[in-house]
Parts: structure tokens; sequence; C-alpha cells
């Protein structure tokens, strides 16, 4: 037993080693070419863009968030904000806007109408009636970094060296950070999905994005027929489709500090429970490889600390557990500290450690999300 629990430590600490030192170090040690500081006299050159927002009773977000959207330094773009059956005032808030803006593009959904779950029929409705091909993704609860959010994220199809061969550009974005323990777990948790994402689609295996920030052409959107395949699943409208859509050579990211959109967190437990609840749903529906190499990072990252602990107290081969705890430390802090300062974030590096074992707990509360089929509806209120 006592040797069976050595061989588990050592091997669940190769496994976790492996994926940060060949994976995420991709994104620790990332550089991408800086082409902000072009002259505003050729913005124009920059093709047309569709920002596309939506929302269902977000009369106050969008009262607070929409003006950073309509106002940013980009030439030409259109704003189109889908408001989805709300039943507050968002119509009211919106139509006022329209009589400042006029890139703004109001489109009003109704629930008789559906044929499809969840935001997919709105985000759908609103991709169906933007003018151009290029679809930026935002939430109406986010607010871009700086004005200059939609012309540093759409240089990717002006500034590389194969502009027709990038058809998705998967941004970042963070929740504002509060002094709370909940607080610091949503930021690790947060940060610790973006290593993940960014990191697969930097060794050319993309399978998710963020809908708070998310870009791509229509017409791939349309060359997989959209949302089709999982219109039945309430979740899903961004890293499902993202895992149909790209592929090793059509993803890049873009984390200039600039172009992240910060939204607020969830206030309660409870409330983000919810959130996760819905998001970990689709997880099932992923591609079987990636739900082979998530499985196997989460199962790896819960089994190093529960055979460690077991070992510990057993008080058999400390010395070799002690040497590789503090070795996976050691790897993970030094990566950690600098993919926290590309993505910006408050997390303090001595906090890692100890959220990054109370992220066994997540596993533990979240698994029932994974095998159970109960989707959780968009905009779902928490009872």
């Amino acid at each position: 037993m006592n040797c069976f629990l050595l061989y588990l430590f050592i091997a669940t600490t190769t496994i976790q080693l492996l994926y940060y030192l060949l994976i995420f170090s991709r994104l620790a040690f990332y550089k991408a070419a800086n082409n902000v500081n072009i002259p505003t006299n050729q913005l124009t050159e920059f093709p047309a863009v569709s920002v596309i927002i939506c929302a269902k009773n977000e009369a106050q977000n969008l009262q607070k968030y929409l003006p950073s959207i309509l106002e940013q330094n980009y030439p030409h773009f259109e704003v189109i904000v889908v408001n989805d059956a709300s039943t507050d005032e968002t119509q009211l808030v919106l139509a006022n806007f329209k009589k400042k803006y006029t890139k703004l593009v109001i489109v009003n959904t109704a629930d008789s109408k559906r044929n499809m779950l969840g935001k997919k029929f709105a985000l759908t409705t609103g991709i169906a009636n933007s003018q151009h091909d290029i679809l930026l993704l935002t939430d109406a609860d986010c607010v871009p970094s700086s004005a200059n959010w939609i012309r540093i994220m759409v240089q990717h199809f002006t500034q590389t060296k194969n502009p027709t061969g990038v058809a998705i550009i998967l941004g970042y974005g963070p929740y504002y950070a509060t002094p709370t323990l909940l607080n610091q777990c949503i930021q690790f948790e947060t940060v610790y999905t973006a290593i993940q994402y960014l990191s697969f689609a930097l060794v050319k295996m993309p399978y998710m994005g963020v809908g708070r920030n998310l870009c791509y052409h229509k017409s791939v959107f349309y060359g997989i027929n959209g949302f089709a395949k999982h219109k039945h699943i309430h979740s899903g409208d961004d890293d499902l489709l993202i895992g149909r859509m790209a592929n090793n050579q059509n993803t890049v990211i873009e984390i200039n500090k600039q172009t992240f959109c910060h939204s607020e967190p969830p206030k309660t437990w409870a409330a983000w429970y919810q959130q996760k609840q819905r998001h970990l749903s689709t997880g099932k529906h992923y591609h079987w490889i990636f739900q082979l190499l998530l499985g196997l990072l989460s199962l790896s990252h819960s089994l190093f600390y529960i055979s460690a602990i077991i070992t510990l107290l057993l008080h058999n081969h400390d010395t070799i557990v002690i040497i590789l705890f503090i070795l996976r430390a050691i790897i993970q802090l030094a990566l950690f500290k600098k993919i926290l300062k590309k993505l910006n974030s408050s997390l303090s590096l001595w906090m890692i450690p100890i959220l990054d074992f109370l992220y066994l707990f997540y596993y533990i509360i979240f698994i029932p999300s994974l095998l159970l089929n109960k989707e959780i509806k968009w905009k779902q209120r928490v009872l």
C-alpha cells in the first residue's frame, strides 16, 4: 500500500510537471509582436468590425458599460446589442443610447420564436443582423481595458504573415478584484482556466475561448452551420463553438493588457457555483481528446495532493515526497510569476500554493456538473 501511494504520487507529480513544462510554459514565455503603435492616419486600413453583445435584463450594466464599447478608437465598426426578450428597462436604455450613437444597432428577440436554447439564439440573431464579416464578442457586463480594444484585437487579420489564415482570436476576460476569499478563488480559477485554453492554443490545440472577449469570422461561423450541432444545449456558445471552428492553423491569442474585458465577479458562493456549473456542464461535449487531456490534468492535480497527504501521514518516503512537492511548487511559482504579470492579475504569488490546494475541493464540488446531464439556463436566477 505504501509503495502504491508513493508510485501514485510520483506519477501524478510527473504528469503535472509535463503539463507545466511542455504546455503552460508556452504562455509564460509567450512574446507577441507589438503592433499597437500604428499611426492614427493608417487606422482606415483596418477591416470593418461588428461588435455583438447579447443582453437579457441588463439595463443597469448597459447604462454603465456600453459607452466604453461605443466610444472605441476605431474608424469603422458597429455595435449590435441583442435585447433578448428583456423584461426590465433594457429597451429604454438602448433607445436613449441610439439617439447619441449612430453606430448602435438594436435587435430584439422574442421567446416564442426560439429554435435553439440559451444565449445561442440571441447570438445567432445578432450575427444574422451584422453587416461585417469580422465579429467581436463581449458581454453586457464587460468593459474593455482601453479604447484600443477593437483596434488591437483585429490587427491579427491585417498584421500577420498569413492574414488569410487567421480566423479566430482568443482574448482574455478577467474579473474585478475584491479582498475576499471568494474573489481570490474566482481570480485563481479565471487565471488557471486562461492558462489552459491560451496555452493549448499556443501549442496548436485550441479547444475553447470565453464569450467575454472573442473574435472570429462570420464566414467560419456559417461554415460549420453555427450552433446547429449543439443548439439543444443551454451553454457552449463560446467553448463548444470554438471547439468546432478552431484548428491548428486558424487560431491565435491576444493578451495585450489593453484588450482585456473586465466584468463584475459573482458576489456569493451560490452565484459562482451556478455560473461554473453551467460552464462545466459543457465539458462532456468536448472532443474526446480534450476530455482526456483536461481530465488527466484535473485528476493528476487532485491525486497529487491526496497521495502526498496520505503518504506523509503514514511517515513513509517523506524525503522523496517533500523533494518532489517542492520541485513542483518551484516550477509552478516560476511560471505563474510570469503569467500573472502578462495577465495583469492582482493575485499575490504567495497565495498561489494555497489556492492551488483549495482547487482540490473545486474539483470535488463540481464533479456532479461533469457527470450529470442537468443543463443550467442562461441568466437563470439563483434561488
